[in-house]
Protein backbone atom coordinates (compact mmCIF):
# COMPACT_ATOMS: atom_id res chain seq x y z
CA UNK A 1 0.00 0.00 0.00
CA UNK A 2 1.22 3.50 -0.71
CA UNK A 3 1.78 6.32 1.33
CA UNK A 4 -1.12 8.24 0.51
CA UNK A 5 -3.63 5.30 0.47
CA UNK A 6 -1.97 4.54 4.21
CA UNK A 7 -2.64 8.43 5.33
CA UNK A 8 -6.17 8.06 3.19
CA UNK A 9 -7.16 5.03 5.33
CA UNK A 10 -6.32 7.06 8.61
CA UNK A 11 -7.29 10.29 8.32
CA UNK A 12 -10.70 9.35 7.63
CA UNK A 13 -11.51 7.32 11.03
CA UNK A 14 -9.25 10.51 13.00
CA UNK A 15 -11.92 12.68 11.04
CA UNK A 16 -14.84 10.92 12.71
CA UNK A 17 -13.44 11.03 16.10
CA UNK A 18 -12.48 14.28 15.97
CA UNK A 19 -16.11 15.64 14.85
CA UNK A 20 -17.73 13.42 17.55
CA UNK A 21 -15.42 14.88 19.52
CA UNK A 22 -16.40 18.26 18.70
CA UNK A 23 -20.32 17.37 18.59
CA UNK A 24 -20.08 16.04 22.60
CA UNK A 25 -18.45 19.13 23.76
CA UNK A 26 -20.82 21.34 22.21
CA UNK A 27 -23.66 19.32 24.40
CA UNK A 28 -22.23 18.90 27.34
CA UNK A 29 -20.70 22.44 27.31
CA UNK A 30 -23.71 24.72 28.97
CA UNK A 31 -24.15 21.49 31.17
CA UNK A 32 -20.21 21.77 32.79
CA UNK A 33 -19.25 24.37 31.37
CA UNK A 34 -16.17 25.09 29.28
CA UNK A 35 -13.44 23.80 31.25
CA UNK A 36 -15.50 20.25 32.68
CA UNK A 37 -16.53 19.93 29.29
CA UNK A 38 -13.44 20.07 27.47
CA UNK A 39 -11.73 16.80 30.31
CA UNK A 40 -14.92 14.68 29.13
CA UNK A 41 -14.52 15.55 25.47
CA UNK A 42 -10.41 14.31 25.79
CA UNK A 43 -11.87 11.43 27.96
CA UNK A 44 -14.44 10.37 24.68
CA UNK A 45 -11.43 10.90 22.31
CA UNK A 46 -9.39 8.76 24.23
CA UNK A 47 -11.91 5.81 24.37
CA UNK A 48 -12.36 6.45 20.70
CA UNK A 49 -9.14 6.31 19.37
CA UNK A 50 -8.93 3.00 21.68
CA UNK A 51 -11.58 1.88 19.95
CA UNK A 52 -9.76 2.73 16.80
CA UNK A 53 -6.86 0.76 18.02
CA UNK A 54 -8.63 -2.07 18.91
CA UNK A 55 -9.83 -2.61 14.92
CA UNK A 56 -6.48 -2.77 13.79
CA UNK A 57 -5.15 -5.43 16.18
CA UNK A 58 -4.65 -9.25 14.70
CA UNK A 59 -6.89 -12.01 14.89
CA UNK A 60 -4.51 -14.05 16.95
CA UNK A 61 -4.55 -11.04 19.50
CA UNK A 62 -8.07 -10.56 19.26
CA UNK A 63 -9.04 -14.12 20.40
CA UNK A 64 -6.37 -14.35 23.18
CA UNK A 65 -8.29 -11.13 24.51
CA UNK A 66 -11.57 -12.60 24.14
CA UNK A 67 -10.23 -16.54 25.82
CA UNK A 68 -9.06 -13.59 28.56
CA UNK A 69 -12.49 -11.73 29.04
CA UNK A 70 -14.06 -15.18 28.47
CA UNK A 71 -12.44 -16.07 32.24
CA UNK A 72 -14.84 -16.04 34.31
CA UNK A 73 -17.58 -18.68 32.13
CA UNK A 74 -14.17 -21.06 32.12
CA UNK A 75 -14.38 -21.05 35.76
CA UNK A 76 -17.96 -21.25 36.31
CA UNK A 77 -17.80 -24.28 33.56
CA UNK A 78 -14.88 -25.31 35.92
CA UNK A 79 -16.59 -25.67 38.86
CA UNK A 80 -19.95 -27.10 37.86
CA UNK A 81 -17.39 -30.03 36.64
CA UNK A 82 -16.15 -30.37 40.92
CA UNK A 83 -17.61 -32.70 43.57
CA UNK A 84 -20.19 -32.17 45.63
CA UNK A 85 -18.19 -31.35 48.71
CA UNK A 86 -15.91 -28.80 46.86
CA UNK A 87 -18.95 -26.70 45.91
CA UNK A 88 -20.30 -26.63 49.57
CA UNK A 89 -16.93 -25.60 50.86
CA UNK A 90 -15.94 -22.70 48.56
CA UNK A 91 -19.05 -20.74 49.20
CA UNK A 92 -18.95 -21.61 53.17
CA UNK A 93 -15.10 -20.44 53.14
CA UNK A 94 -16.00 -17.22 51.98
CA UNK A 95 -19.15 -16.62 54.04
CA UNK A 96 -16.33 -17.53 57.04
CA UNK A 97 -13.82 -15.35 55.86
CA UNK A 98 -16.67 -12.45 55.47
CA UNK A 99 -17.19 -12.98 59.27
CA UNK A 100 -13.90 -12.65 60.26
CA UNK A 101 -13.43 -9.68 57.96
CA UNK A 102 -16.79 -7.89 59.61
CA UNK A 103 -14.55 -7.80 62.90
CA UNK A 104 -12.04 -5.34 62.06
CA UNK A 105 -14.08 -3.20 59.31
CA UNK A 106 -14.69 0.40 60.18
CA UNK A 107 -18.48 1.85 60.76
CA UNK A 108 -18.23 3.50 57.62
CA UNK A 109 -17.22 0.10 55.12
CA UNK A 110 -19.66 -2.10 57.29
CA UNK A 111 -22.55 0.75 56.68
CA UNK A 112 -21.67 0.54 52.89
CA UNK A 113 -21.34 -3.67 53.32
CA UNK A 114 -24.69 -3.88 55.06
CA UNK A 115 -26.01 -1.46 51.65
CA UNK A 116 -25.21 -4.06 49.43
CA UNK A 117 -26.38 -7.01 51.65
CA UNK A 118 -29.79 -5.57 50.72
CA UNK A 119 -29.02 -5.28 47.48
CA UNK A 120 -27.42 -8.70 46.84
CA UNK A 121 -31.23 -9.76 48.09
CA UNK A 122 -33.08 -7.78 46.19
CA UNK A 123 -31.24 -9.08 42.81
CA UNK A 124 -31.28 -12.37 44.19
CA UNK A 125 -35.17 -12.18 44.10
CA UNK A 126 -35.16 -10.40 40.19
CA UNK A 127 -32.93 -13.26 39.40
CA UNK A 128 -35.53 -15.68 39.62
CA UNK A 129 -38.09 -13.72 37.77
CA UNK A 130 -35.35 -12.44 34.80
CA UNK A 131 -32.14 -14.52 35.10
CA UNK A 132 -34.08 -18.20 35.82
CA UNK A 133 -37.95 -17.34 33.95
CA UNK A 134 -36.36 -14.64 31.51
CA UNK A 135 -39.44 -11.98 32.25
CA UNK A 136 -38.17 -8.53 32.08
CA UNK A 137 -39.39 -6.29 35.02
CA UNK A 138 -38.82 -3.15 35.32
CA UNK A 139 -40.65 -1.62 38.33
CA UNK A 140 -39.07 -5.03 40.92
CA UNK A 141 -38.55 -1.97 43.53
CA UNK A 142 -41.88 -1.77 44.04
CA UNK A 143 -41.98 -4.89 46.05
CA UNK A 144 -39.34 -3.48 48.62
CA UNK A 145 -41.72 -0.81 48.94
CA UNK A 146 -44.62 -3.16 49.67
CA UNK A 147 -42.14 -5.01 52.37
CA UNK A 148 -40.97 -1.86 54.22
CA UNK A 149 -43.62 0.09 54.34
CA UNK A 150 -45.59 -3.06 56.13
CA UNK A 151 -43.07 -3.40 58.85
CA UNK A 152 -43.02 0.69 59.08
CA UNK A 153 -46.70 0.77 59.57
CA UNK A 154 -47.07 -2.50 61.97
CA UNK A 155 -44.29 -1.03 64.09
CA UNK A 156 -45.19 2.25 64.48
CA UNK A 157 -48.50 1.79 64.87
CA UNK A 158 -49.28 -1.84 66.08
CA UNK A 159 -45.77 -2.42 68.01
CA UNK A 160 -45.15 -5.67 65.53
CA UNK A 161 -41.75 -6.82 66.49
CA UNK A 162 -39.52 -7.29 63.23
CA UNK A 163 -39.51 -11.28 63.70
CA UNK A 164 -42.70 -11.42 62.92
CA UNK A 165 -42.70 -8.45 60.36
CA UNK A 166 -40.11 -9.98 58.94
CA UNK A 167 -42.53 -13.09 57.05
CA UNK A 168 -45.29 -11.38 56.99
CA UNK A 169 -43.88 -8.16 54.81
CA UNK A 170 -42.54 -10.56 52.38
CA UNK A 171 -45.49 -12.77 52.53
CA UNK A 172 -47.56 -9.11 51.26
CA UNK A 173 -45.12 -8.26 48.32
CA UNK A 174 -46.41 -12.30 47.41
CA UNK A 175 -49.57 -11.28 47.30
CA UNK A 176 -48.69 -8.24 45.14
CA UNK A 177 -46.34 -10.18 43.24
CA UNK A 178 -49.29 -12.61 42.42
CA UNK A 179 -51.92 -9.87 41.51
CA UNK A 180 -49.07 -8.14 39.05
CA UNK A 181 -48.71 -11.68 37.28
CA UNK A 182 -52.39 -12.84 37.10
CA UNK A 183 -53.16 -9.82 34.23
CA UNK A 184 -49.68 -9.78 32.57
CA UNK A 185 -49.72 -14.22 32.14
CA UNK A 186 -49.38 -13.36 28.39
CA UNK A 187 -47.89 -10.39 28.08
CA UNK A 188 -44.20 -11.02 26.22
CA UNK A 189 -40.91 -9.30 26.11
CA UNK A 190 -41.63 -5.21 25.98
CA UNK A 191 -45.21 -5.42 26.69
CA UNK A 192 -44.71 -7.06 29.64
CA UNK A 193 -41.60 -5.16 30.79
CA UNK A 194 -44.15 -1.68 30.25
CA UNK A 195 -46.64 -3.46 32.99
CA UNK A 196 -44.12 -3.82 35.22
CA UNK A 197 -42.91 -0.41 34.67
CA UNK A 198 -46.37 0.80 35.20
CA UNK A 199 -46.97 -1.17 38.26
CA UNK A 200 -43.84 0.70 40.26
CA UNK A 201 -44.66 3.85 39.26
CA UNK A 202 -48.19 3.04 40.68
CA UNK A 203 -46.83 1.57 43.85
CA UNK A 204 -44.54 5.05 44.42
CA UNK A 205 -47.24 7.16 43.92
CA UNK A 206 -49.92 5.55 45.85
CA UNK A 207 -46.98 5.81 48.76
CA UNK A 208 -46.66 9.46 47.64
CA UNK A 209 -50.64 10.30 47.93
CA UNK A 210 -51.89 8.32 50.65
CA UNK A 211 -51.33 10.67 53.72
CA UNK A 212 -53.59 8.78 56.34
CA UNK A 213 -51.72 5.67 55.63
CA UNK A 214 -48.44 6.26 54.68
CA UNK A 215 -47.81 10.43 55.75
CA UNK A 216 -47.44 10.92 52.08
CA UNK A 217 -43.78 12.39 50.73
CA UNK A 218 -43.08 12.98 54.91
CA UNK A 219 -42.71 9.29 55.40
CA UNK A 220 -42.22 7.43 58.46
CA UNK A 221 -40.08 8.13 61.47
CA UNK A 222 -39.53 5.80 64.41
CA UNK A 223 -39.16 2.67 63.59
CA UNK A 224 -37.97 0.57 66.43
CA UNK A 225 -34.63 -1.04 65.20
CA UNK A 226 -34.85 -5.35 65.72
CA UNK A 227 -34.12 -7.19 69.01
CA UNK A 228 -33.70 -10.43 70.17
CA UNK A 229 -34.03 -12.01 73.51
CA UNK A 230 -33.17 -8.57 74.90
CA UNK A 231 -30.40 -7.85 72.27
CA UNK A 232 -30.88 -4.76 70.41
CA UNK A 233 -29.31 -4.40 66.45
CA UNK A 234 -27.82 -1.16 66.80
CA UNK A 235 -24.53 -0.75 65.75
CA UNK A 236 -23.88 -1.31 62.01
CA UNK A 237 -21.94 -4.46 62.69
CA UNK A 238 -24.89 -6.10 64.23
CA UNK A 239 -26.36 -5.15 61.09
CA UNK A 240 -23.72 -6.47 58.97
CA UNK A 241 -23.62 -9.95 60.61
CA UNK A 242 -27.79 -9.93 59.70
CA UNK A 243 -27.91 -9.16 56.33
CA UNK A 244 -24.80 -11.69 56.11
CA UNK A 245 -27.33 -14.59 57.54
CA UNK A 246 -30.16 -13.46 55.45
CA UNK A 247 -27.71 -13.59 52.08
CA UNK A 248 -26.51 -16.79 53.15
CA UNK A 249 -30.07 -18.41 53.24
CA UNK A 250 -31.20 -16.38 50.08
CA UNK A 251 -28.37 -17.63 48.09
CA UNK A 252 -28.76 -21.10 49.34
CA UNK A 253 -32.67 -21.43 48.74
CA UNK A 254 -31.74 -19.39 44.87
CA UNK A 255 -29.06 -22.52 44.23
CA UNK A 256 -31.25 -25.25 45.24
CA UNK A 257 -34.23 -23.84 43.17
CA UNK A 258 -31.67 -23.44 40.21
CA UNK A 259 -30.98 -27.07 40.47
CA UNK A 260 -34.65 -28.68 40.89
CA UNK A 261 -37.13 -29.39 38.66
CA UNK A 262 -39.00 -26.30 38.87
CA UNK A 263 -35.54 -24.67 37.99
CA UNK A 264 -35.30 -26.27 34.81
CA UNK A 265 -38.76 -25.80 33.66
CA UNK A 266 -37.96 -22.08 34.02
CA UNK A 267 -34.83 -22.12 32.09
CA UNK A 268 -37.10 -24.40 29.40
CA UNK A 269 -40.12 -21.39 29.19
CA UNK A 270 -36.91 -18.75 29.32
CA UNK A 271 -35.36 -20.25 25.84
CA UNK A 272 -38.16 -21.08 24.23
CA UNK A 273 -42.07 -20.63 26.15
CA UNK A 274 -43.54 -21.87 22.91
CA UNK A 275 -41.66 -25.00 22.71
CA UNK A 276 -41.55 -25.99 26.44
CA UNK A 277 -45.34 -25.28 26.51
CA UNK A 278 -45.82 -27.75 23.66
CA UNK A 279 -43.87 -30.55 25.90
CA UNK A 280 -45.91 -29.83 28.66
CA UNK A 281 -44.38 -27.06 30.94
CA UNK A 282 -46.82 -25.02 32.60
CA UNK A 283 -45.79 -21.65 31.85
CA UNK A 284 -48.49 -19.65 32.77
CA UNK A 285 -48.35 -21.77 36.70
CA UNK A 286 -44.64 -20.76 36.36
CA UNK A 287 -44.79 -17.56 35.46
CA UNK A 288 -47.16 -16.73 38.49
CA UNK A 289 -44.82 -18.92 40.51
CA UNK A 290 -41.78 -17.05 39.39
CA UNK A 291 -43.42 -13.16 40.06
CA UNK A 292 -44.57 -14.61 43.29
CA UNK A 293 -41.09 -15.97 44.90
CA UNK A 294 -39.28 -13.09 43.62
CA UNK A 295 -41.92 -10.60 45.04
CA UNK A 296 -41.10 -12.53 48.41
CA UNK A 297 -37.45 -11.58 48.20
CA UNK A 298 -38.06 -8.16 47.28
CA UNK A 299 -40.64 -7.57 50.36
CA UNK A 300 -37.66 -9.50 53.04
CA UNK A 301 -35.44 -6.60 51.78
CA UNK A 302 -37.84 -3.92 52.09
CA UNK A 303 -38.41 -5.22 55.46
CA UNK A 304 -34.47 -5.21 55.97
CA UNK A 305 -34.18 -1.71 54.88
CA UNK A 306 -36.86 -0.04 56.84
CA UNK A 307 -35.43 -1.36 60.30
CA UNK A 308 -31.96 -0.38 59.48
CA UNK A 309 -32.77 2.73 58.14
CA UNK A 310 -35.55 3.67 61.18
CA UNK A 311 -37.32 5.97 58.00
CA UNK A 312 -38.93 5.38 54.98
CA UNK A 313 -40.51 7.55 52.07
CA UNK A 314 -41.59 7.14 48.42
CA UNK A 315 -38.21 8.57 47.54
CA UNK A 316 -35.97 5.79 48.30
CA UNK A 317 -38.40 3.51 45.91
CA UNK A 318 -38.37 5.04 42.07
CA UNK A 319 -37.37 4.22 39.17
CA UNK A 320 -33.63 4.33 39.13
CA UNK A 321 -33.14 1.87 41.71
CA UNK A 322 -35.80 -0.80 39.76
CA UNK A 323 -33.01 -0.23 37.01
CA UNK A 324 -29.91 -0.39 39.46
CA UNK A 325 -31.13 -3.78 40.46
CA UNK A 326 -32.08 -4.93 37.06
CA UNK A 327 -28.13 -4.06 36.09
CA UNK A 328 -26.98 -5.95 38.73
CA UNK A 329 -28.44 -9.13 37.91
CA UNK A 330 -27.43 -8.29 34.64
CA UNK A 331 -23.48 -7.24 35.26
CA UNK A 332 -23.18 -10.16 37.22
CA UNK A 333 -24.38 -13.19 35.11
CA UNK A 334 -28.35 -13.91 34.56
CA UNK A 335 -29.44 -17.03 35.47
CA UNK A 336 -26.25 -17.38 37.65
CA UNK A 337 -26.58 -17.44 42.08
CA UNK A 338 -22.78 -15.72 42.58
CA UNK A 339 -22.62 -13.52 39.68
CA UNK A 340 -25.54 -11.72 40.76
CA UNK A 341 -23.75 -11.97 44.31
CA UNK A 342 -20.75 -10.09 42.53
CA UNK A 343 -22.81 -7.83 40.52
CA UNK A 344 -24.74 -6.35 43.38
CA UNK A 345 -21.29 -5.90 45.08
CA UNK A 346 -19.37 -4.26 42.23
CA UNK A 347 -22.29 -1.72 41.99
CA UNK A 348 -23.42 -0.98 45.64
CA UNK A 349 -19.16 -0.37 46.11
CA UNK A 350 -18.78 1.34 42.96
CA UNK A 351 -20.70 4.83 43.98
CA UNK A 352 -18.63 5.00 46.61
CA UNK A 353 -15.23 4.42 44.65
CA UNK A 354 -16.33 7.07 42.13
CA UNK A 355 -17.58 9.43 45.20
CA UNK A 356 -14.55 11.90 44.53
CA UNK A 357 -16.03 12.15 40.87
CA UNK A 358 -19.29 12.69 42.06
CA UNK A 359 -20.88 14.29 39.06
CA UNK A 360 -19.28 11.99 36.35
CA UNK A 361 -20.53 8.65 38.35
CA UNK A 362 -23.29 8.03 36.03
CA UNK A 363 -21.20 8.28 32.94
CA UNK A 364 -18.64 5.93 34.32
CA UNK A 365 -21.06 3.37 34.95
CA UNK A 366 -23.04 3.88 31.38
CA UNK A 367 -19.80 3.61 29.74
CA UNK A 368 -18.77 0.36 31.71
CA UNK A 369 -22.13 -1.18 30.69
CA UNK A 370 -21.55 -0.72 27.16
CA UNK A 371 -18.44 -2.11 27.55
CA UNK A 372 -19.66 -4.66 29.59
CA UNK A 373 -22.62 -5.46 26.50
CA UNK A 374 -19.70 -5.10 24.14
CA UNK A 375 -17.92 -8.15 25.14
CA UNK A 376 -19.08 -9.95 28.14
CA UNK A 377 -23.00 -9.74 26.77
CA UNK A 378 -22.96 -13.17 29.38
CA UNK A 379 -21.81 -11.29 32.49
CA UNK A 380 -18.83 -11.09 34.49
CA UNK A 381 -19.37 -14.78 36.48
CA UNK A 382 -22.35 -16.35 33.97
CA UNK A 383 -23.99 -19.95 34.49
CA UNK A 384 -22.39 -22.69 32.55
CA UNK A 385 -24.89 -23.59 30.58
CA UNK A 386 -25.82 -19.75 29.72
CA UNK A 387 -22.07 -20.11 29.02
CA UNK A 388 -22.31 -22.77 26.21
CA UNK A 389 -24.79 -21.21 24.70
CA UNK A 390 -23.08 -18.23 24.07
CA UNK A 391 -20.12 -19.82 23.02
CA UNK A 392 -21.39 -22.27 20.65
CA UNK A 393 -23.65 -18.76 19.59
CA UNK A 394 -20.01 -17.02 18.69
Amino acid sequence: MQTADVSHVLRAPLARAAWWTAAFYLMVLPLMGPRRGLWVALAVLVVQALALAADRVSPASRERLAAALRGGGHFSAWMERRPAWVRTAAPSALLLALAVAGLGMSPYTLDVATNAGIYVLLALGLNIVVGMAGLLVLGYIAFSAVGAYTYAILNTQFHLSFWLALPLGGALAACFGLLLGLPTLRLRGDYLAIVTLGFGEITRITLNNWNSLTNGPNGILGIQPPSLFGFTFRQPKHYFYLLLAMVALAAFFSRRLERSRLGRAWVAMREDETAAESMGVPTLRLKLLAFTLAAFWGGVAGVLFASKQLFVSPESFNFLESVMVLCMVVLGGMGSVPGVILGAVLLAFLPEVLRGVAEYRLIVFGAAMVLLMQYRPQGIWPSSRRYEEFRQEA
